[in-house]
């Protein structure tokens, strides 16, 4: 039965740090969406699957490690398309691209092409442990207070980033804001969606609230109800067909996408 399964302490644990992940991940997605950096949580994985593989070569702690270079990259992301003059999507792509090569040197390296590097790559929701559990609570809840807490700067610097900054809005901090809280969202999802995934929930529930929202208010509200809808169907899913459950989450919320894409375009015909 259904119900039998919320019985069990691993499955209750991977609804909840799934559901606060999905929720954080799409409400910084909508954000990077609308400033035209919706790879920069693709680029990431591949600069924290080097910093996971940096940790095995010296046997250090993967998270702490791969958080590191990651914020560090999100930095440098942010420094390499102001002083160099490149669209974003460029910086993001020769970074991601040399953290990918790298990954792969040290990963031969140190030998760990294994279970322990493919763990991370694909993640595994249903083994979340409880720092992982509550790693996600707490990131999901500083996504909340920054975005209440700066709701009308991030707004203004989405929409109008010149004057803003002509305004006087430090413009520089909410890029690096967002760009950090993105590094942590990545490395956090890293244990529970993989590396490979990851990105996806900070694309595609926010991209399936623009499609039909009638305001951003309500885009911001969507955005995270799609995320923890994707989440949850997807986890539930995976226990009754034997998914794994990664791919059925980031499947679930495909499906979400195609029907507000569908629904948009059929009011509009």
């Amino acid at each position: 039965m259904l119900g039998e399964i919320f019985q069990y302490d691993f499955f209750r644990r991977a609804l909840v740090a799934g559901t606060f992940l999905s929720c954080a991940a799409a409400l910084l997605g909508l954000f990077l969406i609308l400033r035209k950096d919706a790879m920069m949580g693709h680029g990431l994985t591949h600069i924290a699957f080097a910093g996971v593989a940096l940790a095995l070569l010296f046997n250090l702690a993967p998270f702490p490690v791969a958080l590191l270079i990651s914020a560090l990259a999100a930095f440098l992301i942010l420094k390499v398309r102001e002083r160099a003059g490149l669209y974003g999507d460029t910086a993001i792509a020769i970074l991601s691209s040399l953290g990918m090569a790298l990954g792969i040197i040290l990963a031969s390296l140190s030998n760990h092409f294994n279970v322990t590097l493919l763990s991370f790559l694909f993640g595994n929701i249903l083994a979340v442990s409880h720092f992982e559990l509550y790693s996600s609570v707490a990131l999901a809840l500083i996504v909340i207070v920054s975005i209440v807490l700066f709701y009308h700067e991030l707004l203004y610097t989405t929409f109008d980033e010149e004057s803003a900054r002509a305004g006087g809005l430090p413009v520089g901090f909410f890029d690096a804001l967002l760009a950090v809280l993105t590094a942590i969202t990545v490395v956090i999802g890293m244990k529970i969606v993989g590396l490979l995934l990851v990105s996806a929930l900070l694309v595609i529930p926010a991209a399936a609230a623009l499609q039909v929202s009638p305001s951003f208010r309500v885009c911001v509200f969507l955005a995270a109800l799609f995320g923890i809808a994707s989440t949850l169907f997807g986890i539930i899913s995976a226990w009754i067909f034997n998914l794994p459950a990664s791919g059925a989450i980031v499947l679930c919320a495909g499906i979400i996408f195609s029907f507000c894409f569908l629904w948009r375009h059929l009011r509009a015909s």
